[in-house]
This record gives structure tokens, C-alpha cells and sequence, in this order.
């Protein structure tokens, strides 16, 4: 098992509802490919370094988990086509 940490930019349009189900889906993706999440990290609403599809601002969230090494190339093909999720970024954690 080796240690990821996803991070995820949702977009601000939408209601905290719709934010929060987009948030569990994505804890859905990681655990339906093995995946155990150690840690959700919500840093809220931030200014975006530029726009993107004509929004200034953005929710971030950390989501860090222990997983096989396929995983992550499996959950960024589901998250491609994820509505109201801007940009997304998983990375090896090496500590």
C-alpha cells in the first residue's frame, strides 16, 4: 500500500449540498478501488491563481489516503468526467 494525497477543486456555483455529494463521491472512487482514506483536509472557498470557465474562486479540499498503485490512475479516469469538479491532482506521498 503505498500513500496518496488527492487534491480536489470544486466549483463555488454550487450549493454546499451538491458540494458535500461531490466531496463523498470522490471518497466513493477511493474506496471502491481499495483505497483507505486516512485523512479529508477542507480548506474552504480561495482565490484561484487564474480563472477558470469564468470563476475567480474555488473550494479546495485534501483527501489523503493508502492504496495499491493502480488506483490512482483508475479514480483520475472517473474524476475526468466528474461535473463541478474543476481540477483534481493525486499525488505520491513519499513520507
Amino acid at each position: 500500500m503505498n500513500k496518496y494525497e488527492m487534491t480536489v477543486v470544486v466549483s463555488a456555483k454550487i450549493e454546499d449540498d451538491e458540494r458535500a455529494a461531490v466531496i463523498d463521491k470522490c471518497k466513493a472512487l477511493v474506496e471502491r478501488f481499495g483505497g483507505t482514506i486516512t485523512n479529508i483536509d477542507e480548506w474552504g472557498k480561495k482565490r484561484l491563481a487564474y480563472e477558470i470557465q469564468k470563476m475567480k474562486e474555488a473550494f479546495y479540499y485534501f483527501i489523503q489516503f493508502d492504496a495499491d498503485s493502480t488506483a490512482p490512475a483508475e479514480i483520475e479516469s472517473r474524476m475526468r468526467i466528474m461535473d463541478n469538479v474543476i481540477r483534481y491532482l493525486i499525488v505520491k506521498n513519499e513520507a
